[in-house]
């Protein structure tokens, strides 16, 4: 199956089905062997998602009917054309063109596919004017040029101003470099950095995680002997700063209350050198079976799961735990980079219901912790309202916890300076990594 045709596929399977992009497009590799088409396929999918509202400006300019008058699988052949030939170098227009055409041919009918190909042959040929954006007001601008929706834009503006929410848009559609965690059970960080470079991957150490790995070529990296023997794991360096902030001490007791796919929960277990406990719990078994998968994997055996709802007290664990993590159900806003389709999956009220769950685990997680315990509370979003707002009104509400400085246990001299006050907020373009808020909260020894 050629790569546009699975691009096709996923983005179908998006909008049919509700299918994570890099969900779906993991479905679909297995079908290729060339690792072009792979790349490509990755390209064109994420390019599309990445660009959506631009490209769909730009088809409202040469179509005589209106975007959602066109039938769902035209349009999406559609964007894999304008997308190929506005923001790609490489492939020649006349290939886009004739691979879309195909497309309509054999997954529509032959007169879509001359409607496809009056489109794109009329784009190629007025491209330059046609991907000017003739609009006045800014908003609509920065919505058009970088593909957000206006509500998500406005709030940032809000919150942060224009130029910052500017340079944040460009971030979410830059391509992310993929990060690896060292398992330090069975290796160290210059052990692996010297074994992946001698096998061609171009590495780097992250630059606020200290077990964390850069690697600016990930192809098939999960294949290799080292991932296989439990070396290393996938995560983001944002993520990789929780085990870091709760620094746990060997036969600490951890509660992870919204575990999968375990990579935190296999990160304390591993700062723990395998002593102690953690018990992991979600809502799905087959996410229960992934941790551990991984757990087994990296070699850690003090790992315990638990079908359980966060949401739901648990009397029996009431007042186990060292450090309890929330690694919260939030909007996702902050790896908008890795997911971009988030981006339009997501409404003000996702968030109002999302911070009302939020707010009742942490409420759950104040009974499990011990006095002079941590609370460790982190989401992959930047909105205040699921950050900071939340954690200062959980203690406002409940006076025996305050925040807890970090700033020894992380670099925080740039962009980190609120480490010192017990919590940070990264951001793609300030720290090169996913949005991603953390706070450490900890449980006073006795009530004043």
């Amino acid at each position: 199956m050629k790569a546009r045709e699975i691009a096709l596929k996923v983005l179908t399977d998006m909008r049919n089905k509700g299918s994570y992009s890099n969900y779906s497009i993991n479905k679909y590799l297995k079908e290729i062997t060339n690792t072009m088409d792979e790349n490509l396929v990755r390209e064109i999918v994420y390019g599309v998602l990445e660009n959506l509202t631009y490209i769909d400006y730009i088809i409202s300019k040469l179509s005589k009917k209106k975007i959602d008058k066109i039938q769902p699988t035209i349009l999406d052949i559609l964007r894999i054309g304008v997308y190929q030939m506005a923001f790609t170098d490489k492939i020649p227009h006349r290939a886009a063109v004739n691979e879309s055409v195909n497309l309509g041919k054999k997954y529509v009918h032959k007169g879509a596919a001359a409607f496809i190909n009056g489109i794109l042959r009329n784009f190629s040929r007025r491209k330059d004017e046609l991907m000017k954006i003739d609009v006045k007001d800014k908003l609509d601008f920065l919505s058009i040029r970088y593909s957000h929706p206006a509500w998500i834009i406005n709030r940032w503006i809000d919150a942060y101003g224009e130029d910052f929410t500017e340079s944040l848009l460009i971030a979410n559609n830059s391509k992310p470099k993929l990060n690896l965690r060292v398992n330090t059970l069975k290796t160290d960080r210059d052990i692996l950095i010297k074994a992946l470079s001698e096998r061609g991957y171009i590495v780097s150490k992250t630059k606020y995680a200290k077990d964390g790995i850069v690697v600016d070529n990930p192809v098939r990296i999960t294949e290799i002997q080292e991932f296989k023997e439990g070396h290393f794991i996938i995560q983001d360096e944002s993520s990789m700063l929780v085990g870091q902030v709760a620094n746990p001490k060997e036969y600490s007791v951890i509660l992870d209350l919204c575990s999968a796919p375990g990579g935190k929960a296999t990160h304390l277990a591993q700062i723990m050198n395998n002593k102690g406990r953690v018990i992991c719990w979600d809502i799905y078994k087959h996410k229960l079976d992934l941790i551990k998968e991984n757990a087994n994997r990296l070699g850690i055996s003090i790992i315990e799961t638990k079908l359980q709802d966060a949401q739901i007290l648990n009397e029996d664990m009431i007042g186990i735990a060292d450090i309890c993590l929330v690694d919260a159900p939030c909007s996702g806003l902050g790896i908008i980079r890795r997911r971009p389709e988030i981006r339009w999956n997501r409404s003000i009220e996702n968030i109002e219901e999302l911070c009302m769950i939020q707010k009742n685990i942490l409420d759950n997680a104040s009974k499990y912790v011990k006095p002079g315990g941590y609370i460790i509370y982190s989401t992959c979003t930047i909105e205040e309202k699921e950050n900071l707002d939340m954690v200062k009104k959980f203690i406002n509400e409940n006076k025996e916890f305050t925040l807890s400085a970090f700033d020894q246990l992380i670099d925080s001299r740039e962009y980190m300076a609120s480490a010192k006050n017990g919590y940070i907020q990264m951001f793609p373009n300030l720290h090169g990594t996913d949005g991603f808020f953390i706070a450490r909260i900890q449980k006073k020894n006795s009530k004043k």
